[in-house]
């Protein structure tokens, strides 16, 4: 069967030759073989060279002597280091991870300055080189430097090596910081003032160089990551003071130096002081985030809004600086006792609110000192001057003169006193009693009063009722006389109006008729004088032109007559006439009486008046005809 051990079996011997050969070589050449990620611990059992012994209180030998050797061993390969002599202690490197820092506490050096608990730091390597932390007077015990991360070669044997994380100041944090190396503190201080260049207390050393004080600083550290030592420092970490929206923050401060008193000769309940000095500062702090010290500082937060507070068992605002307060017992004139609910609104305004404070100490003690003790008495006195009755009815008005005595009360505080509210009275049960039993009885009069009323108008309605089942009958009869008076008025207006109607009718007419007649005479007397001026014009125009014609005739019939003869131009002239009025030469009416019939005259009558209606006709004629 195949063993695979087999087949390396050459190898044990060459471990064992090994082994023996570096035995042989530790033993007869004092080999030693220090690894890459150690260092070599040397213990010297004796020395060769005399009676070498170290100095009283070392414990680590810096130049030879027996003991524990100050140099270690780096690694690589070292010979003569007899194991007869030599004791070697394989240790490995002191690794300081990401996050963390080392503590070194040396065993051996110089005794500590007194009053102080760190060594001072001396040249030494960051501790990798023990002889010169020995040489250059390094002192025992813990020491101000650390070791920040990585790797390092420290002998164990001078030096012990604490690892601890690194301080982290988290956001919205601050580091109240509290060093325990440094002078002391002067008498009547209570916290280490300001000092540089110890960067946030990194720098032990620099810190007690530039005269930094040992106890509780001042100066605060921000959110962030720092190494600190913690045998030097203690880190606590309290939130940031943080002032809402519609307050400020009341600084008060236990340290600074001492400032003068800005409020005044008027003010004489405390110092008003600048910021940074010590006492209530004149500048309160506004809404926000504020990196204070609470042990060297302290901010008293003073709402600068509107304040109610309620003096009711029932009823507390959020704030909870009235959740002390009750309602108000008070007793009238005659004797009753009642309880009174008041509301009172208050306003401290920004730049009073540290002379409030620096009076009282904080918001509640105003409430408790001054509002609540002057509200409840004004109000006890008021409510015996005055009886229950009184009290309740004119309420409105003991409400505004509260408002005015307590605004001037609290003026006096630097406080604004808003308005005063009286809220729920509740007056004695007895006296409710006598009010309520007054209000029934007030109230069943009303109603008897009121059933009366309904029983007279119940009668009334009845009457009414009953006149109006007879009222179709009596309107009915009253329409007919109504009718028939109306028919009677109708006639006897009728007649009036006919008679009156002739009467104007007539009136009309024979004033329309002598309207007429006047003006039918006036109208004949212009036509007539118009007809009369017309026929003188025309008569006058007739004459001249008959005169005219006549003359022109005249002169014709002259020479007609000088060139005819005067019986020829007759002739002509007749039958001229003749022929012009259409008179025949032959009479058209013959009397004829041979044939002795006796109507031969009145024929001739006849035809004789119709000649002359002819005659009459053509004289007509000629007259309308125009002149020629």
């Amino acid at each position: 069967m195949y063993n695979p051990v087999l087949q390396f079996w050459w190898v044990l011997p060459v471990v064992a030759t090994l082994l023996v050969y570096k035995s042989v070589l530790r033993v007869f050449f004092g080999m030693i073989i220090v690894p890459d990620n150690r260092i070599g611990l040397v213990i010297k059992k004796f020395t060769l060279y005399g009676d070498k012994r170290m100095p009283d209180g070392r414990i680590i030998a810096t130049r030879g002597e027996a003991g524990m050797q100050a140099k270690p061993l780096a690694p690589g390969l070292y010979w003569r280091m007899w194991p007869w002599q030599y004791v070697i202690k394989m240790e490995p490197f002191i690794i300081i991870e990401q996050g963390n820092l080392g503590l070194v506490k040396a065993k051996g050096g110089e005794i500590l300055d007194s009053g102080r608990v760190l060594g001072r730091p001396v040249e030494c390597d960051k501790f990798q080189d023990a002889v010169a932390f020995l040489e250059n007077k390094g002192q025992k015990g813990p020491q101000a430097a650390f070791l920040t991360p990585g790797s390092y070669r420290i002998n164990t044997f001078l030096f012990d090596i604490e690892k601890v994380p690194v301080t982290h100041i988290h956001e919205n944090k601050v580091g109240i910081v509290t060093t325990l190396d440094g002078e002391p503190l002067e008498k009547g201080e209570i916290a280490g003032g300001s000092v540089g260049g110890h960067r946030n207390y990194q720098d032990p050393m620099a810190f007690i160089s530039a005269g930094g004080k040992k106890g509780l600083q001042e100066d605060v550290i921000l959110a962030g990551t720092y190494y600190l030592n913690p045998w030097f420092v203690l880190v606590e970490q309290v939130n940031m003071i943080h002032i809402p929206i519609g307050y400020v923050g009341v600084v008060n401060s236990f340290v600074g130096p001492e400032g003068n008193d800005t409020s005044g000769d008027a003010f004489k309940h405390g110092n008003i002081v600048k910021k940074y000095d010590k006492g209530v500062w004149c500048e309160p702090l506004d809404p926000g985030k504020h990196p204070m010290n609470i042990y060297t500082h302290s901010v008293e937060i003073v709402p600068t809004t509107n304040i109610v507070l309620n003096w009711a068992n029932s009823r507390s605002e959020a704030h909870e600086l009235d959740k002390n307060l009750c309602t108000i017992t008070v007793r009238s004139s005659d004797g009753f006792t009642f309880n009174l609910d008041v509301s009172q609104i208050i306003h401290i305004p920004r730049n009073e609110a540290p002379k409030v404070i620096a009076r009282f100490g904080n918001t509640k003690n105003l409430v408790s000192q001054v509002l609540e003790p002057t509200i409840a008495n004004y109000f006890r006195n008021s409510a015996q001057k005055s009886d229950v009755i009184e009290f309740l009815t004119n309420r409105s008005q003991r409400q505004n003169d509260a408002k005015d005595h307590i605004s001037k009360v609290l003026a006096d505080y630097n406080v604004v006193g808003v308005d005063t509210l009286i809220g729920d009275i509740v007056p004695p049960e007895a006296l409710m009693k006598t009010l309520t039993d007054r209000k029934i009885a007030e109230q069943e009069r009303v109603t008897y009063e009121t059933q009366k009323s309904a029983q007279i108008e119940r009668k009334e309605f009845e009457s009414a009722k009953a006149g109006a089942d007879m009222q179709p009958e009596v309107v009915k009869s009253t329409r007919q006389v109504e009718i028939n008076t109306q028919m009677a008025a109708s006639k006897v207006a009728a007649a009036k109006g006919d008679a009156e109607s002739r009467i104007i009718n007539a009136k009309a007419e024979a004033e329309n008729k002598t309207i007429i007649a006047k003006a039918d005479a006036e109208a004949k007397t212009i036509n007539a004088k118009a007809d009369a001026a017309a026929t003188e014009v025309n008569g006058s125009a007739d004459a001249g032109k008959i005169k005219a014609i006549g003359l022109a005739e005249a002169e014709v019939t002259k020479q007609k007559t000088e060139a005819m003869g005067i019986e020829q131009y007759a002739i002509v002239r007749v039958a001229e006439a003749l022929a012009t009025n259409g008179i025949k030469l032959v009479p058209e009416i013959l009397v004829n009486g041979r044939d002795g019939n006796g109507n031969g005259m009145i024929d001739a009558l006849i035809g004789n008046e119709m000649l002359k209606k002819l005659q009459r006709e053509s004289y007509t004629e000629e007259a309308q005809q125009p002149d020629k």
